[in-house]
This record gives C-alpha cells, structure tokens and sequence, in this order.
C-alpha cells in the first residue's frame, strides 16, 4: 500500500539518503554541500527552511518530494518551489511519483499559495511527459546561475 506522509526529524538520514540516490542518478554528486546536520537544522528547526514528503510502499521508503517556499513580487504572494522529486528505481512505475506531486500541490493549495514550480531538463522527455499527463504547464525559459563564491 502506498501511502504519502512530512518527513519529521526522524528522517534525517533517510531524506539525505534520498538526496544522494537523486544526485547520482544525475551524475551530480559532486554538486550535494548539504549535510545531515545541514539538514536538520535548516529542516526541523524552527523556522524550517524546506519541506519534505516522503512515500512509503508497505512500510519502504520509495521516494520523496522537497520543496521551498519563496515569495514572488509579482503575484504578490509565496509560491511551492519544488526542490526534488525522486523514485527508487524499484518503485518506478508504481505512481509513486505522482501521488508525491499531487500531495504537495494539495500542501500547496491549504496554505494559500499561487502556485508550484520546478525545473526540468529540457532533454529529459520522460519527465516532460510525467509532468504534463500530470497537468502542469512545461515552458522553455532558460536557468541561468551565476556563482558568487
């Protein structure tokens, strides 16, 4: 049975876990400058920095989703900004992934925010695919960084 819940302090290590399974299935291990403690701190101390839902498949954690909230000048109001969504590969196919998403827009919705955005790869079609059968609009506006350290 799958079933979707927050991740508490508790989880810690299970959502770090998480993060590394995502970062190296993109080959980008070398990007992740959190921490454990990192994320304890900026997670379940008060005020939490992130959110974090986790899915379970008869008890096994199968994969999460994690989120900020920032504000937007524009709408004039706080928005879902969607960090992470990641599957364990053996749990792939399952829906897990969109029971995730789906959760954390009804999150979204409860707590009167304007809207959910992420960002995708523009050659990842599988997920283009995901996130549109889900509902959501994909446009082609550029990420740009620029690193100040």
């Amino acid at each position: 049975m799958l079933t979707i819940r927050e991740a508490t302090v508790d989880d810690v290590d299970i959502v770090y876990d998480l993060i590394m399974a995502i970062a190296r299935h993109h080959g980008q291990e070398q990007y992740v400058g959190t921490s454990r403690e990192e994320l304890r701190r900026a997670g379940f101390d008060e005020p939490a920095r992130f959110g974090v839902l986790l899915a379970e498949v008869d008890g096994e954690v199968a994969g999460y989703v994690s989120w900020t909230v920032p504000y937007s000048i524009w709408r004039g109001r706080e928005f879902m900004q969607i960090d992470d969504l990641y599957v364990r590969e053996k749990f792939r196919g399952r829906k897990v992934g969109a029971a995730l998403m789906r959760e954390a827009r009804v999150l979204c919705r409860a707590w009167g925010l304007a809207v959910m955005k992420w960002e995708v790869e523009s050659d990842n079609h599988g997920a283009i695919r995901f996130y549109q059968k889900l509902g959501a609009e994909v446009t082609e506006k550029g990420i740009c960084r620029w690193a100040v350290d």
